[in-house]
Formats: C-alpha cells, sequence, structure tokens
C-alpha cells in the first residue's frame, strides 16, 4: 500500500517514532529484514520477471545478471558481515588521551529516503535499501514511475515482506517527489540523471540532509596498441547491448588507434551476428527502449559520424538495432550527453597520451574501460583517469565483487555504496573517547608556565 502526498508529513512522524523506539536498532531486527528481502526475491522471481518484461521486455538471463543476482549476492555479503561491520572499531590513543581508550561506534541515521532509477527498476531500489537496513534505519522507497510495473509490484510487494511500521514506499511523479522532498530526512540516496540530482541537492539543502547521488556520464573505453582486439570487441559488444545500452556504466564510447579502428568494428560485428544473429531487432535476447520519448532521442543521434553497423530502427516496438557509428567528432550531438542506449560512437586518437588527454578534459566518467596487454599502460591509464569506478579488459563486472564501493565523482555523482561501504554511508561513524578518572595530569589545566607548554611540546 502507497502513500499519498497529503500523508507524507503523518508517514514522516510514524517513521521517526519507530525509530526513536530503537526497534530498527537490535541486530536481530536488521537481519530479520534482510532474510525477508531475500524471500520477497525468491518467492516471487515470476512477478518480478513478467514487470521487467513489460517495462522493458528484459531477456530473462539479463533480469537474472542484472537484476536478481546482484541483490542476493549483496544480501548474504551483508548478512555475513553484518555483526562485524556494526561492532565498535578501536582506534589509537596517543599519549596524552592516556590512560584512556578511543573507538568508533556506528549508528544508524534515522530516516533514509531511496529513488530509484527506471533502467533497473528492482536492482536500483533495493540495493541502496539493503545497506539503509543493514545499518538501522527506516526508509521511504520512491520507485521511478517511468517503469510503472515494477513500480506497482515493489509498493504491492514491500509491505507484504518488510516490516511496515520501518519501510514505506512511496508512488508517483514530478508532484509527489517534490511534495516527498519538502519532508525533512537524514540521508537520500538517488539514483538517475544530473539534472534531477541538482533539485534533489537543492532540496536536500534546506535541511542540510547529507545526499549520496549516483547519476551517470560519458564512460570512455580505451583500446590500447596491441590489445586483444576480438576479447575487447566480445565484451564491448555485451556490455553495451545489455538493457539496450540504457545501463549508466556501459560504455559510451571507444578510443582507438586510426590502425585498429576497422580491425575492431569488424570484430564486434561478428560478435553481435554471434550474439544477435543478423536480425538483431527480432532477437529475443535484446531489450526495448524505455518509452517513446526515448527512443526518439536516441534516433536523433543517429545522423552523428557515419553508421558503420546497424542503424535499423523499429519505432512500434521501440527498438533500436545495435549501431556502431564512425567518424564522429568530440562536437557531434552523439558525444554531448550520455547516450544511454545501444549506439556506440568509435573515435580516433594516435595513441594512449591523446586518449588520456581526450577523457581528462571532460567530465569524470562514473565508469572506464582499458584494454591492454602492457603493465606499463596499465599503471598509467590507473594513475592518470579520474574515474568512479575502472575496470581492465572487461566492462561492468567490478559490479560482481561486493566489497568494491561503487559510486561516482565529479558530475557522475557523490558518495558510493555496495558491501561496507554502504553500510558507512548509511551510518553515522560516532567518535567515542572513555577517561580514566585517575591519574590526572595536571599540565593542560591553568594556571600554564613554561614548564607545562615544553612537557606539552614533549608529549605532542
Amino acid at each position: 500500500m502507497t502513500v499519498e502526498p497529503a500523508a507524507y508529513p503523518d508517514m514522516m512522524i510514524a517513521l521517526r517514532h519507530s525509530f526513536d523506539s530503537g526497534l530498527t536498532r537490535s541486530l536481530a531486527w536488521r537481519l530479520g529484514q534482510l532474510d525477508a528481502l531475500e524471500r520477497l526475491l525468491k518467492e516471487n522471481e515470476p512477478a518480478i520477471g513478467r514487470a521487467l518484461v513489460a517495462d522493458l521486455a528484459k531477456p530473462e538471463q539479463e533480469i537474472l545478471l542484472g537484476e536478481l543476482s546482484l541483490l542476493y549476492s549483496e544480501i548474504r555479503h551483508a548478512r555475513r558481515h553484518l555483526k562485524r561491520w556494526a561492532r565498535p572499531r578501536r582506534v589509537f590513543t596517543p599519549v596524552v588521551g592516556q590512560p584512556g581508550r578511543s573507538w568508533v561506534q556506528p549508528e544508524p541515521l534515522g530516516v533514509v529516503l531511496i529513488m530509484g532509477a527506471w533502467n533497473y527498476p528492482v536492482q536500483l531500489v533495493l540495493s541502496p535499501l539493503i545497506p539503509a537496513l543493514a545499518a538501522g534505519n527506516c526508509a521511504v522507497i520512491k520507485p521511478s514511475e517511468i517503469a510503472a510495473s515494477t513500480a506497482d509490484l515493489m509498493a504491492d510487494l514491500i509491505p507484504r515482506y518488510l516490516d511496515t511500521t520501518a519501510v514505506k514506499v512511496v508512488l508517483g511523479a514530478v508532484d509527489e517527489t517534490t511534495a516527498l522532498l519538502k519532508q525533512r530526512f537524514d540521508h537520500v540516496f538517488y539514483t538517475g540523471g544530473a539534472a534531477v540530482g541538482r533539485i534533489v541537492m537543492r532540496a536536500a539543502a534546506e535541511h542540510l540532509t547529507p545526499v549520496t547521488l549516483e547519476l551517470g556520464g560519458k564512460s570512455p573505453a580505451v583500446i590500447d596498441a596491441g590489445a586483444d582486439l576480438e576479447s575487447a570487441a566480445r565484451r564491448l559488444v555485451w556490455g553495451k547491448c545489455l538493457n539496450a545500452g540504457q545501463t549508466c556504466i556501459a560504455p559510451d564510447y571507444i578510443l582507438v588507434s586510426p590502425e585498429q579502428r576497422e580491425p575492431l568494428v569488424e570484430a564486434m560485428r561478428s560478435q553481435l551476428d554471434a550474439m544477435y544473429g543478423k536480425d538483431r531487432l527480432a532477437s529475443a535476447d535484446y531489450a526495448k527502449i524505455i518509452n517513446r520519448r526515448h527512443f526518439d532521442r536516441l534516433r536523433g543521434y543517429l545522423d552523428s559520424g557515419k553508421v558503420a553497423i546497424g542503424g535499423r530502427v523499429d519505432e512500434s516496438a521501440e527498438r533500436i538495432e545495435p549501431t556502431i557509428l564512425i567518424d564522429v567528432k568530440p562536437d557531434d550531438p552523439v558525444m554531448q550527453e550520455e547516450i544511454f542506449g545501444p549506439i556506440l560512437p568509435v573515435l580516433t586518437v594516435p595513441g594512449l597520451d591523446e586518449a588520456l588527454a581526450f577523457i581528462n578534459q571532460r567530465d569524470k566518467p562514473l565508469a572506464s574501460y582499458f584494454f591492454t596487454r602492457s603493465k606499463a599502460s596499465e599503471r598509467r591509464f590507473v594513475e592518470q583517469v579520474s574515474t568512479g569506478n575502472l575496470c581492465i579488459n572487461d566492462v561492468l563486472m567490478f559490479m560482481s565483487v561486493p566489497e568494491l564501493p561503487f559510486g561516482g565523482v565529479g558530475m557522475s555523482g557523490m558518495g558510493q555504496y555496495h558491501g561496507k561501504a554502504g553500510f558507512d554511508r548509511l551510518s553515522h561513524l560516532k567518535a567515542v573517547m572513555k577517561r580514566s578518572r585517575f591519574p590526572e595530569i595536571p599540565v593542560r589545566f591553568a594556571p600554564y608556565s613554561d614548564f607545562k607548554m615544553k612537557l606539552l611540546k614533549w608529549l605532542g
């Protein structure tokens, strides 16, 4: 059952009452909610699949790979490590603090708002909920209205499995979101585009509420001299075509030398044939574009550069064929914004120096990909490219490692989650010091003297 805007203030009062009661602080409650979340997924996999097919025509294997498997992994990882994450963390106490001891005490923040995105409408709602619950918070969940079937399903399932005194679901579009952001939360977690991210941040600033913004950007893939082109082509095609390119960490463009461009493009053609057949628009293993607005936006990019592979569209089915563009200029429309679809521009650069300069002259991306056989080139790329996440010789696969923090930098976002990073992000890490009453060390107290000054300098 969802909450209407007029009831938002009462909802917040009820959630704060639940939090203040201490309900969510016990490890037993937190572990129980993680168990319930896993049951929600396991017992409703067919219904979740139907909703994702209705919204995005997602293939069954992509539902498993991109939504369910990641969530199962995160839930089990959090459950396995929660006691260790939540316990006090001892830190060194220097001489001036002796006798005494010091530690960091993780504590819940309070009420967290989670605003999900439409492209992975199960994973991007429930993945932030995992650390929110593990850290002992109450939560308000706002699924994206664009993936309407999945949003409705989440609104139905979540109250049936999770504690309704601590977790609420809100549906709606701009008006409901605007009203929701006027409430005072203890943290706002938003996944989506930069334009709405700015709105979220401005609204949160009214209450001095911290935010986590998981945004996006133009994630580059660089092909180094001597790279394995067959392997790179296979992995780039998979990463770009997953969910029809509607993935915030999908490779957005390729930088390659002029000599390697044609062999790489031909290798990608072979991989597209192998994965999706000759009639790629009809492939059952290929998702659709979310709606007509995004379909029209993407179709407009097909005029940039020259179509080397693909370029066909099916307007009635809202599908765009996997498309490789060549002869693209840096100032073409397709290079100005995150593509967020199955169109992949290939740009040529003389070498690694120019590729690094090209990336570093632009906004910091959410992800970067580098294909190389050279340890020296790998070291340069890792050290010189500022990016939210980085994968060497593959794409997207850092998402499969629960202990790797995930998040953006600069225009691609702020704050990280997954694993312990998510637990810490949605906790207050309280500094605690306990001093012994005896013996008292008088050098810090007035009246001051030269002797006390010398002793303090020695101790410091």
